[in-house]
């Protein structure tokens, strides 16, 4: 019978604008998740690469092999499952906005490919992913040694549908990581991640960059880590650090038992995907 208690970390961090720089200090802070005995370990949105329209497309140029090779290493080398925030991933002359999972081993046990793209229009601030990224299709839901997990990438969090699919799919933790800005994380961050872990019982994980004081797009961070019933039961300001919880899987089928909203779903009314 697996174990279904571990301690989870999600590191917020700054990207640089120097990729190297930014490999060595992700590969300093999953080092030190793992000595702090985290075994599953979340990075943000587009941890090795800056979020602005100039560097996607010259950084997917690189290659994000070597990214997935360092990610995979980084994973093996700790012994902690690893989700690698996402990353700009090329494949057929299409660029991805993409998180990649790894297991204990090294192995990849997922790919998500960010499914709704962030365009926004608002006073001051607009903003058009799809001008630079391809959607991705499928609901990402895999098997770790600890439960079934899910993840989607930032935008994702506003389509709850996305998350119910997820949710009946067997996912009881699901990962998010993000890049909510100054304006949309104030308002929505941490309400929309409540919604969703209590909308389907389950625990949910922001992860966020640090905020780039003075850069073309700072992130709110406040990285947070949710509960079944909307507790937050870690969170973070906007610098750069980990947080960590302590998990323990079988608050999902306790929770949802006491407040049995997820068990008593009308399919004869309403479904989504499972």
């Amino acid at each position: 019978m697996s174990n279904n208690k571990f301690k989870l970390a999600a590191i917020q961090l700054r990207t640089e604008l120097v990729w190297e720089e930014t490999m060595a200090k992700t590969e300093l802070m999953v080092k030190q998740a793992a000595a702090n005995g985290a075994e599953v370990v979340v990075l943000p949105e587009m941890f090795s690469c800056p979020y602005d329209k100039r560097y996607f497309k010259s950084f997917a140029a690189m290659g994000h092999q070597e990214t997935v090779d360092h990610m995979k290493n980084w994973a093996k080398e700790n012994g902690v499952i690893l989700a690698g925030g996402s990353v700009p991933e090329s494949e057929d002359g299409k660029l991805y906005n993409t998180c990649f999972v790894f297991d204990e081993n090294g192995r990849q046990i997922a790919r998500h490919r960010k499914v709704h793209l962030f365009d926004v229009d608002f006073p001051g601030m607009r903003f058009k992913e799809s001008n630079n990224f391809e959607p991705g299709n499928q609901i990402t839901v895999f098997d770790t040694k600890f439960g079934k997990m899910g993840c989607a990438v930032c935008f994702d969090l506003r389509f709850p549908e996305l998350f119910r699919a997820m949710a009946v799919r067997g996912a009881e933790l699901i990962i998010v990581p993000a890049q909510f800005n100054m304006k949309t994380g104030p308002a929505h961050w941490d309400m929309t991640l409540k919604m969703r872990a209590v909308d389907n019982e389950v625990f949910l994980v922001g992860c966020a960059a640090a905020k780039y004081e003075g850069f073309s797009y700072e992130c709110w961070g406040h990285s947070a880590i949710v509960s079944p019933l909307g507790e937050l039961l870690a969170c973070c300001d906007e610098k750069e650090q980990i947080i960590y919880s302590d998990i323990d899987l079988n608050r999902v089928d306790e929770t949802r038992r006491q407040l049995p909203t997820f068990l008593n779903l009308r399919h004869d009314v309403y479904k989504v995907a499972d």
